[in-house]
C-alpha cells in the first residue's frame, strides 16, 4: 500500500505541475491581449505597423521618407559640377530653401516681399509654399528638390534678399553686396520646359 501511496502521490504533484504551467501560459496571452482602451500610443504605432506590413500599398502612396529614392545615372553628371549631383539626388524629394530679407523689416513687411517673391515663383510655374518664421526670415517648401537652385537663382538676383540656404550652403543675396548680376532680367525667374 505504501507503492500505491507513493504512486498516487507522484500522480498528484505532476498534475499540480502541469496545472501551474498552463495557469501560467494563459497568463502570458492574457497580458498580451490587453483592452484597447489601454493602449497608449506606442500600441498604437505597433499596430498600424502590423496593420500596413501586409498592406499591398502602390510606391506612390507611401510616404517620402518610406519611397525608394530616385537612382541617379553617374554617366551624365559631369564631375566639375556637384550641384548637378546634388540636383539629381534631390529629384522628387520636398527640400526646404530658407532665404534672409535685408534690413530690419517687420514680420508684416516679410510677408509681403516674400509673398511677391513667392507670387513671381507660381508665375514661372514653380510649385512652392511659403512659411514666414521670423521677422526677416522665410522658407520656401519646394516638393520637387531639384528645382532648388533654380529657385536660388531667383532669389539671390531680388533687392532685398540678404542671403540664401540650401542644403546647408549660404549663398549671399543681392543685398548682401556679393551677389553678381548675369542675368538681363533679375526680377523674373528663369525656367526651361
Amino acid at each position: 500500500m505504501a507503492a500505491g501511496g507513493w504512486r498516487w502521490c507522484s500522480r498528484l504533484v505532476l498534475c499540480a505541475c502541469l496545472l501551474a504551467v498552463s495557469s501560467a501560459r494563459a497568463g502570458e496571452d492574457q497580458k498580451k491581449k490587453k483592452d484597447i482602451r489601454d493602449y497608449n500610443d506606442a500600441d498604437m504605432a505597433r499596430l498600424l505597423e502590423q496593420w500596413e506590413k501586409d498592406d499591398d500599398i502602390e510606391e506612390g502612396d507611401l510616404p517620402e521618407h518610406r519611397r525608394p529614392p530616385p537612382p541617379v545615372d553617374f554617366s551624365k553628371v559631369d564631375p566639375s559640377k556637384p550641384e548637378e549631383l546634388l540636383r539629381m539626388s534631390k529629384k522628387g524629394r520636398t527640400l526646404m530653401v530658407f532665404a534672409t530679407v535685408s534690413g530690419e523689416p517687420t514680420e508684416k513687411e516679410t510677408e509681403e516681399v516674400t509673398g511677391l517673391w513667392q507670387g513671381s515663383l507660381f508665375n514661372a510655374n514653380f510649385d512652392i509654399q511659403r512659411f514666414v518664421v521670423g521677422s526677416n526670415r522665410v522658407i520656401f517648401m519646394l516638393r520637387d528638390g531639384s528645382l532648388a537652385w533654380e529657385v536660388k537663382d531667383f532669389l539671390v538676383a531680388q533687392d532685398r534678399c540678404a542671403d540664401v540656404t540650401v542644403e546647408g550652403q549660404v549663398f549671399p543675396g543681392r543685398a548682401a553686396g556679393g551677389a553678381p548680376d548675369t542675368r538681363k532680367e533679375p526680377n523674373r525667374p528663369k525656367r526651361e520646359l
